[in-house]
This record gives C-alpha cells, structure tokens and sequence, in this order.
C-alpha cells in the first residue's frame, strides 16, 4: 500500500460465499482486514448445490479453526456418507462405495480413502450447513467488515489503488458510495462482475450436459429403501437416469435429472415423471418440492485470473460440471492461495513481481482439474446410454448384468469420490516463487497420487505428536524442516537473509522420533503456510541463502 493515498481497506472481496468468506478469513488470520460486499443478506441461505469438502479444503478449515465446527455439522452422526448405485432409489443396489459416516470419519480405515495421508479427511455437507458456520466465524473478526445487501457496480484501478462503486440494495434510489482498497478479489460467481471488468473471458465448452435439478422433502423416503441409505444414490435405469443426494439425512433430498441427448430441452422431460422414475415410486408417493433449478454443465476457465490490482476466484474464475465436488474445492484453494500471495504484499516483504504467482500457480490446476471432470461427466453419459436392457430382469441374465454393471460403474466412479490425486498431487511447477531443482513432479489422476517434496508439490504428511500435524506447526510464511543434525550453519545463514529481507520464517526441528515418510530425502525441505514445497536442499552458505529468499520474495 502507498501513503500517498489513504485507503478505506487492504482488499475488498466481492461475494460472501464460501469463496469470499474464506479468503476473508485466511487475511484475518494474517492481521490483514478486508471489506466483504455481499448481494443477500446475513440470513439467506445458499441453494442446494455443494455437497462435499475434500480433505484439503478440511486441511485449510483446521488451519483456519473451524474444521471441527464443520464437521460436527451435516448429516446426522450414524448416517453413512456411502455412494450407491441402485435400479432406482428404492430398487436393488448393485454398487456401493463406503465412506465413513460423520461418527466414524476418523477412526475407519477402511474404504478406498480410509487411509489416505491427512490430519483432515473430507466431509460429506451441504452448503446450506457450511455458509452459516463460516458466516458466524466471519462476523466474530473485527478485522472483517461485512456489507451485506449491498452490490460493487463498477471500479476503476491505479497503480496505487482500486476505487470501487458499491451501491445498498436496501436503497436502491440512493447515490452509490465509493471503497478504495489496495486489491479488490471477485467471488462473485459464475456471471462475475469483476470477471468482465477485468476484460477477462470464461474459455472452454458451453455445454457438456444439461440436468434439471429439484430440491424435494419427502420424509417416508428412507422406511420404503431396500437397500441402507446412502449420502448419495445413483439410479440407473433403462427410462431414466439420475441421482439423489441426501440434505438433511432425514427427509429433504436433491435430485438431478441427466436430459438424454435426443431430448430438446428442459421442458420436453416431465419433471415430475422423472422424478418418480428416478426414485422408483408411483403417483401414491407424496413428496414437497422445495425449490427447482435447469442449468447446464459447463466446462469454462477464465483466461486471465489478475489484471494489475484485481483478481478473481472460484466461480468467477472456472465453471466445470461439480463431479468430484471439485468446484467449490477448487474456489476455497482459490482463495487460499491468493490470500498467501495478497498478504505477502500487504506485510511489505514480497516484490509486486511475486503476485504473478497466483495466475501462474492456480490457471494450470483449473485447466486440469476442469479437464479431469469433463472427462468424468463424458463417461458417466456414456454408461448412461450404455445401461444393460436387462438390468432389472429377475432372472440369471439380470443377475449377472447388474454384477457386471455394478462393478464397471464402481472402478469408474470410485476415482471421483475417493479422489486422491485431485487432493493430494497436484502441484505447481511454474511459480516464479519457487526454487526447483532437477526433479520434475510426478504425474497425478482424479484418483491416484505419488507423494514427493519436489518443489510445488504438497509437502507429504506426518504426525509430529499425538494429534499434532505437520500442517498445525507451519508458520504463517515459510517453515525451514529440518530433518537431520548438524545444520546449524545453513540454518543461521538462512535466518539471517530471511532477517534482511523481512521474510517471515519459521525453523522446526523434526525429532529423529518422528516416523518420518521416506520422500523426505533433503536434510533440509522449505514449506509454504499452504503446505507447498518450495525449496529443498543439503546445505546452504550465505550466498545460497540470500538467493533462495531473493526468489521467494519475488525478486530473482
């Protein structure tokens, strides 16, 4: 920031959704205060759309403090958090992936991500139930100013600040009053008014399907199942296809209608046969719609994600079809890793260079993560169009179509809800903040991962002491691990460079007790706050350490 003009905050974020509040969250943790400008009001509620929190999303919430809150929030305790594939909901059951339940999460090991590497495992929750835990979180920092109903209309930028026009819907014929911030951040959606006045363009596929949506209650839905219920449960069937998810574990259910190729648009398909269909009941189940929604999935990533002082994340940023539950997943590392780089300018210890970073880090990933859906939504039509004439016959043939289907759409699909690698490997290996060395990051999937502290790569996790993680003992900038002795020289070099440069770091010696994974092979591994590996090494001289901060501080 400039004395030479005052400012009214150090980053206005527009959208008060879990994207905005997040970021809002993770600049309080840094002493950084912001302005949230937000269209609803405190009270509303979000619609029916998210419904999971990946592990690292979980990682970045216990950081934050209120990963215990979230996950005491949902689905009620002995409810399993299981994906079923049935001939309907209440039809027979020809696959299911096990998911621990809330009361279980962290002692069942079981399952295809019972034993991945994380102090934080995900969480089956609507966002009807994360909104309003992060809301009371939000409104207890005094560093937060939240200005709800109320809309950024347009903004200009500097090199010193950016100015923006913010108007009270609450009185619509009233003047708009100017916010001047030293960066401003759009969370705001998918139809970003920030996007567009950066001139940025959403790129990419308009249309990769099209799904009606209806949010239903119907509280004798679990007494008529077959089959144990499940967090969600896919129908398959050859009339129609679709999938329910579980709101409230009780009686308020979400239900998507995939439309067939050959069917025109959304009201060519009844709804309300659709739904029954999907569900497997006739015209005597009575259920409540709540709310309904069309939409399209889409596959579009922004082309730009800063234009000098302003930025963009989330939604604003990248649109895909939410299999893997990677859309808001993939907002919340959004607004994580922005937040890191925007504090680093704030505390005055990063070049202006450095924030050239979060474009360079998160625009691959969304690529990627993007592709990695559309490829998945693309399979699952697929086995759509591709479901056994026979599959509900009572017969051997039936028996034997529903084994064979079950299994094909398990290996398919347990990739995407048990997705590891889209936790865990990927990595950013184009950062102008990073030291890499002759290495490169090995290759990930939607479902599998190689653990590694190649620089850019998640820094692999261990237990420091009982319940105490690795993640729980990074510094608020950079963490030096140092895994062996006799280092002290390298270390004393590196603190003084840091010193020099105002870097913050934090030194932690691992105890030669720590079971220790064997990718950390360096004596020495440099650790971002985000659990990113940015440097590895054997030693340093003073020389050596002066360069590495010079890069981590932006200025090569």
């Amino acid at each position: 920031m400039t004395d030479k003009h005052p400012l009214d905050t150090p980053v206005l974020i527009v959208g008060g959704g879990p994207v905005g509040m997040t970021m809002a969250l993770c600049l309080a943790q840094r002493g950084i205060a912001s302005y949230l400008v937000e269209l609803r009001t405190a009270e509303t509620l979000p619609d029916v759309k998210c419904n999971h929190i990946s592990a690292r999303s979980m990682e970045l919430f216990r950081s934050l403090g209120i990963s215990q809150d979230l996950r005491a929030a949902g689905l009620p305790d002995n409810y399993p958090h299981d994906v079923s594939y049935r001939t309907s909901t209440l039809g027979q059951e020809i696959a299911r992936i096990h998911i621990p339940g809330r009361n279980t999460r962290l002692t069942d090991h079981s399952g295809p991500d019972g034993h991945w590497p994380t102090p934080e495992p995900p969480h089956r929750i609507n966002q009807r139930y994360i909104e309003p835990i992060l809301r009371r979180h939000v409104q207890k920092q005094s560093l937060i100013t939240c200005l709800f109903r109320h809309q950024v209309v347009s903004f200009t930028q500097d090199e010193h600040q950016v100015a923006a026009q913010i108007q009270n819907l609450d009185s619509p014929g009233s003047p708009t009053f100017n916010l001047t911030a030293a960066y401003m951040v759009g969370c705001d959606g998918g139809r970003s008014m920030v996007r567009k006045g950066m001139g940025a363009k959403l790129v990419g596929d308009e249309v990769v399907q099209r799904v009606q949506s209806t949010c239903i209650r119907a509280p004798q839905l679990i007494a008529h199942m077959k089959a144990p219920p499940a967090w969600a449960m896919f129908t398959v069937n050859p009339r129609r296809s679709g999938n329910i998810y579980a709101i409230d574990g009780q009686e308020i259910w979400l239900i998507h209608n995939y439309l067939r190729e050959h069917e025109a648009d959304f009201e060519s398909v009844d709804r309300d046969w659709a739904i029954r269909t999907i569900l497997g009941v006739g015209q005597d189940f009575d259920y409540e719609v709540m709310s309904k929604e069309d939409w399209f999935g889409r596959r579009l990533v922004s082309d730009k994600l800063q234009q000098g002082r302003v930025f963009v994340a989330g939604d604003a940023a990248h649109l895909w079809v939410p299999y893997a539950g990677y859309g808001m997943n993939a907002g919340l590392a959004d607004a994580a890793n922005l937040a890191w780089h925007l504090s680093a300018q704030i505390e005055s210890w990063a070049s202006p260079q450095a924030l050239l970073a979060y474009e360079k880090e998160r625009h691959p990933i969304t690529e990627q993560v993007s592709r990695f859906a559309m490829d998945h939504a693309h399979a699952m039509s697929q086995r759509r169009r591709d479901i056994p004439p026979n599959l509900e016959d009572s017969s051997p043939e039936g028996a034997a179509a529903r084994a064979a289907f079950g299994q094909d759409l398990y290996d398919l699909n347990v990739q995407q809800y048990c997705c590891a690698g889209l936790n865990f490997g990927y990595f950013y290996d184009q950062s102008p903040v990073m030291v890499y060395d002759e290495e490169k990051a090995p290759d990930y999937s939607m479902g599998g991962f190689t653990a590694s502290t190649v620089p850019g790569c998640r820094a692999p996790h261990f237990w420091l002491a009982e319940g105490r993680s690795l993640y729980d003992e990074l510094g608020k900038a950079y963490t030096l691990l140092c895994f062996k002795p006799g280092h002290e020289t390298s270390v004393a070099c590196l603190t003084e460079a840091a010193a020099l440069a105002g870097m913050p770091l934090k030194v932690l010696e691992v105890p030669d007790t720590v079971h220790v994974p064997p990718e950390y092979q360096h004596a020495l591994v440099m650790v971002r706050s985000d659990a990113h590996t940015v440097w590895r090494g054997r030693e340093l001289t003073q020389k050596g350490a002066r360069e590495l901060v010079s890069v981590l501080c932006g200025m090569p």
